[in-house]
């Protein structure tokens, strides 16, 4: 009786010096620089949220936010580091769309979205606009939809590769007309972009971090934008959704992940700080200067997040595999 009361006590004091262990590592938890790894090349519009938003996190946390590039094959190669990185609240990993689109393009991917990290809150989201050449014989989005019908095998349409956001919206909007473009991938929105302008592809579907310049200039015809509301930056232009195509809803949204196993109580400490990033002024007046807008609160938590991309990846698996895109 003495040695099983002796071996409870022991346990007992050992549950409480992990506990305490556990309580001082987060209180002082981060107490060295953090990194933050951004899956796609410096300078491109998650790299430019990556490194806004690291500003003010380091900020608030009082500790650097390093941001490292880790690119290739859309996405997977910089989440398969992550997945894959010790759990100790010092590596967290922002991606877009890609993280939802990931196991329908890539048969043989080495992790789960939803089983091999840990959720942190979404970020912001960036609507997408549709376009065409200055000289496309449609001028509005009802003549655009009769020419699309009627002459769908004369019509290019550009997008930055499979699994990019451009080519999510295009498909889907093919599927909302019924038709079949002929269909040209660049090695991004940049070049495709390119293209649109001088001439050598008909129709571009981009987020507003690139467009909004060239609509304002009047480079390009534009249709609408993807999202089921109006925009702030684009107030007069009009949605597809309210043009006929129902419900058609596509933007790039963003969200921060952490290895599986990062302890709760640091993904709540950097879940906290982001939230209060998310408020800065500096941050929103730079968000809003691309077109993007801030997810309100209630979508700043790490349930919120994983409910969307559970969402995500049942709107988009089917319709990219009845056009059968994967990489293998």
């Amino acid at each position: 009786m003495l040695f099983h009361r002796s071996i409870n006590i022991a346990l007992s004091g050992l549950a409480l010096s992990f506990s305490i262990a556990s309580s001082a590592q987060a209180a002082d938890y981060p107490s060295r620089p953090i990194t933050l790894v951004v899956p796609f090349a410096a300078g491109g519009p998650t790299d430019v949220v990556a490194r806004s938003l690291g500003a003010e996190l380091g900020k608030i946390l009082k500790q650097p936010i390093v941001v490292e590039n880790r690119t290739g094959a859309g996405g997977t190669v910089a989440a398969n580091y992550v997945a894959n990185a010790a759990p100790d609240g010092y590596t967290y990993f922002i991606h877009h769309n890609g993280m939802a689109t990931a196991t329908a393009l890539y048969p043989a991917l080495k992790y789960d979205p939803l089983k091999s990290f840990e959720y942190v809150g979404e970020v912001i989201d960036v609507p997408m606009t549709v376009l065409a050449r200055k000289d496309f014989p449609a001028n509005n989005m009802a003549e655009f939809i009769t020419y699309a019908k009627a002459n769908a095998d004369k019509i290019n349409l550009a997008n930055a590769g499979p699994g990019a956001v451009s080519q999510l919206c295009g498909s889907l909007l093919q599927q909302a007309l019924g038709v079949k473009f002929t269909t040209i991938p660049y090695q991004g929105t940049g070049p495709a972009m390119s293209a649109l302008l001088g001439g050598q592809v008909d129709v571009l579907c981009d987020q507003t971090t690139q467009t909004i310049p060239h609509i304002q200039a009047g480079n390009v015809k534009f249709y609408g934008v993807t999202t089921l509301n109006r925009i702030s930056k684009l107030p007069d232009a009009p949605t597809l959704n309210e043009q006929g195509l129902k419900d058609f809803e596509v933007k790039v949204w963003h969200g921060i992940y952490a290895p599986k196993g990062t302890p709760a109580a640091d993904i709540a400490i950097f879940n906290k700080a982001l939230k209060t990033a998310l408020k800065s002024p500096d941050f929103t007046a730079k968000m809003a200067d691309l077109g993007a807008e801030i997810v309100s609160e209630d979508r700043q938590t790490p349930e919120s997040l994983k409910k969307w991309v559970q969402s995500e990846i049942n709107k988009w698996t089917p319709i990219l595999k009845a056009e059968g895109i994967n990489v293998n």
